[in-house]
Parts: structure tokens; C-alpha cells; sequence
């Protein structure tokens, strides 16, 4: 009876922002491929390559140092769990963007990590104003567990599209699926039309 009168709370609470088959948790459960990585900050870098003019690569210090931004999103996890209202610190998609020269044929982003995952998304969806290079959740450091010392957040996708240990993006003009896409993952990934799974 506890369950059912706490999850009828959480629905009233938060109506049509909890998309179809999800639950909503308070806590924030690890989900993720392979071991979590050891990271020298001293020997990291960001790279920006493919379809651009110039390739581009950053320390994690040049980074860190681009103008911030505060994003307050809600999160939701292909295996039926939403956290609500997550406060993530970092760096806008667009911030980073105004270095970035595109060629003409850039149509997708395809996320680069540690230990050789990736994860794709067209660059429009990229471009939404809450997307955010975060390695700050709710006033915190983002755990190593949960993807510091950086993770792409882009809330209007399944999770798994919210790359944990991102090292680089590359610009493509050809969509390039990344791990859980291969796997049996859906390419798109909206949460609010359930596409889970190809």
C-alpha cells in the first residue's frame, strides 16, 4: 500500500513530465558497460574533430574555465527509472559550440569515451538549450561512477545518450550508432514515445 500511495504521489507531483512505462526514484541507481576508468587529469583531454575546420582539443583545466551554466532537468533510464528535478553544472553544448567551426556537412554528433564507447545523436538535438557538458550534479562533483570528470547530459533522450567519461565528440555527415545502439538499443532514444528498443 506504501509503494502504491508513494508512486500516485509522485504522479501527482509531476503529471506528463514522467513519460510513459517510467517510475520515479529518488536515488540515482549506476547503470553502465564494462569498469568505471581511472582518470589523470593531468593526461586528459577533450577533442573536437572530424567535420570542422580546425580540430580542437582541450585540457581538462581550459575546460573547466569556458563560461558555466546550470541546467535542471529530469533524467530517465531506458530500464524504467526517472529522477526528477537533477541540477547539473558545467558547460553548455552551444558555449562550446562558438569554438567550433562545422563544415557544411556535419549532420551528427558521435560521442567519444573512455575505454572506446560511443553514442550518437543528430546535431540538432545537440542544440537544445539544456544540454550540457556537466561534471557537477546537484552541487557535488559528479560521482566517477556516474561519468566525472565529464558527462554529456541531454534530457530529452533515454539516458544511455547522456555519455558518461566523454572524451571527445566527433562531427559526422553520416549517423554513426554507437555502442547500445548496435546492441539492440533504439537510434533515437524518446523517452515519451518509449523508444527503448530497435
Amino acid at each position: 500500500m506504501a509503494v502504491f500511495s508513494r508512486k500516485k504521489a509522485f504522479q501527482e507531483r509531476y503529471g506528463k513530465r514522467i513519460p510513459p512505462g517510467q517510475t520515479v526514484t529518488e536515488k540515482w541507481p549506476v547503470l553502465h558497460h564494462g569498469s568505471v576508468p581511472k582518470v589523470d587529469l593531468a593526461k586528459w583531454d577533450f577533442r573536437v574533430f572530424g567535420e570542422v575546420e580546425e580540430e580542437l582539443r582541450f585540457t581538462y583545466e581550459e575546460f573547466t574555465a569556458l563560461p558555466a551554466a546550470e541546467v535542471k532537468c529530469d533524467i530517465h533510464c531506458v530500464t524504467h527509472w526517472s529522477r526528477m528535478d537533477n541540477a547539473f553544472h558545467g558547460v553548455s553544448f552551444k558555449e562550446l559550440m562558438k569554438r567550433v567551426r562545422l563544415k557544411p556537412a556535419a549532420r551528427f554528433a558521435v560521442l567519444h569515451c573512455e575505454q572506446g564507447y560511443t553514442t550518437n545523436l543528430p546535431l540538432e538535438a545537440c542544440m537544445d538549450d539544456d544540454v550540457l557538458w556537466a561534471w557537477k550534479h546537484d552541487g557535488k562533483d559528479i560521482t566517477p561512477e556516474h561519468g566525472w570528470p565529464l558527462r554529456l547530459i541531454v534530457p530529452k533522450r533515454y539516458f544511455w545518450k547522456s555519455a558518461k567519461w566523454v572524451r571527445g565528440i566527433e562531427f559526422s555527415a553520416v549517423d554513426k550508432p554507437g555502442f547500445w545502439e548496435v546492441n539492440g538499443y533504439h537510434n533515437n532514444a524518446d523517452p515519451f514515445t518509449e523508444e527503448r528498443y530497435s
